[in-house]
């Protein structure tokens, strides 16, 4: 028995969506502390400016993580486009 309506499928739609939203502003957040941290610490340790190593790894990976929450948050209108030309291309035939 389905007791699901349309506005609990829909709110938990838009739960999953904030949640995949909030895990990237997170990993941003402490991206830039950490990393913000780190060049503060050599600027003052130093008394010049380059970026530290870190930063060019876990950027590389904030960015991945970036573009899979953009694909993600995209992905479900694209899919549903395409599932529906696939079926209309199956009833044509």
């Amino acid at each position: 028995m389905n007791t699901s309506t349309p506005d609990t499928d829909l709110r938990a739609l838009a739960q999953r969506r904030v949640d995949i939203k909030m895990g990237f502003i997170g990993h941003l957040c402490v991206f830039a502390a950490v990393n913000g941290g780190l060049a503060l610490f050599h600027l003052l340790s130093r008394g010049s400016f380059q970026v530290p190593y870190p930063v060019w790894g876990w950027g590389i990976g904030l960015l991945a993580h970036g573009v899979g929450t953009l694909a993600s948050l995209m992905g479900t209108g694209v899919r549903e486009r395409l599932l529906n030309a696939e079926m209309a291309a199956l009833q044509k035939r």
